[in-house]
């Protein structure tokens, strides 16, 4: 039996800027040296970190960064700690830096908040990349919350200064900012959220609504990843998470519905085009 699905790509899906940046400087020094090492995963998607292991990329840890001598190593587009690149300094490292200019800036402006001795907050996954970068411009001294509970029996000062990691929910950026002023605090807000991944919020809304299924393809390790798919999932509760094409299998499908893909900001466009052609033969 064929499905005969109606299968339409989200064309302001795929990679981000900043994202595109790191993976073609990769890829140029890759083709050049044949091999080049990067400090964490390039992207949060297995699928395209495997593409370029193939072509000769090396992930390594900050743990292996220290033993590493007169090597060029890939900083991703997350960002990195001060750190690593005093690691680096010593160690005749050569650093190809794609750090997002968008997270760069962002870090410039935590340590200038820092160095003017403000109480700073970060609302950002505990652990992610660019986090730990942010993080590492107050040595350690900011306080990062995923949500606003954890806040609840911390002994914060009057005066705070609030920032956001670069992808997260502006909603829930302003909830939050809100709720710090209802509780009394005199609040430094500021909203630091990549305008490339919020505009992707609306654009999502209303390309959610035009399916009968929204297929949202996206690396599990993607902190964007599942804030947009929570976007999807609001909109059209037949809202599909899946990282790669096998996961399709488990999906309900009726013939002849319209199905939209999507992804987040970490996803490639080829893994989607995989997804559609995939759907296409059913």
């Amino acid at each position: 039996m064929s499905y005969n699905l109606q299968v339409t790509i989200d064309n302001d899906s795929g990679f981000c800027f900043g994202v595109v940046y790191a993976i073609d400087m990769a890829e140029s020094i890759l083709q050049e040296d044949g091999y080049l090492y990067c400090l964490g995963d390039i992207v949060h998607n297995d699928e395209e970190v495997e593409r370029l292991k193939l072509l000769g990329l090396k992930i390594i840890n900050h743990d292996n960064l220290k033993d590493l001598k007169n090597e060029k190593v890939l900083i991703r587009a997350h960002g990195e700690a001060p750190e690593t690149y005093r690691t680096a300094l010593e160690n005749n490292i050569t650093l190809i830096d794609a750090s997002c200019p968008v997270v760069l800036k962002l870090q410039n402006r935590i340590k200038n908040s820092y160095d003017d001795k403000e109480k700073i907050l970060i609302f950002g996954k505990h652990g992610h990349a660019e986090v730990i970068g942010l993080q590492g411009q107050t040595n350690g001294d900011a306080l990062v919350f995923q949500d606003i509970s954890e806040l609840d029996n911390v002994d914060l000062p009057q005066q705070i200064t609030l920032y956001s990691q670069t992808t997260k929910s502006t909603d829930k950026f302003y909830q939050i900012k809100d709720e710090l002023t209802r509780r009394g605090y005199q609040l430094k807000a500021n909203d630091t959220i990549c305008r490339q991944v919020s505009s992707r919020y609306e654009d999502l809304e209303k390309f959610a609504l035009k399916f009968d299924k929204i297929i949202f393809v996206s690396g599990k390790k993607s902190s964007n990843g599942k804030v947009l798919y929570d976007v999807c999932k609001k909109h059209n509760s037949k809202s599909y998470f899946i990282s790669q094409v096998e996961e399709l299998e488990a999906v309900p499908f009726n013939p002849n519905e319209k199905i939209g893909i999507c992804g987040a900001t970490s996803t490639p466009m080829w893994l989607m085009e995989q997804v559609k052609k995939a759907l296409e033969a059913y």
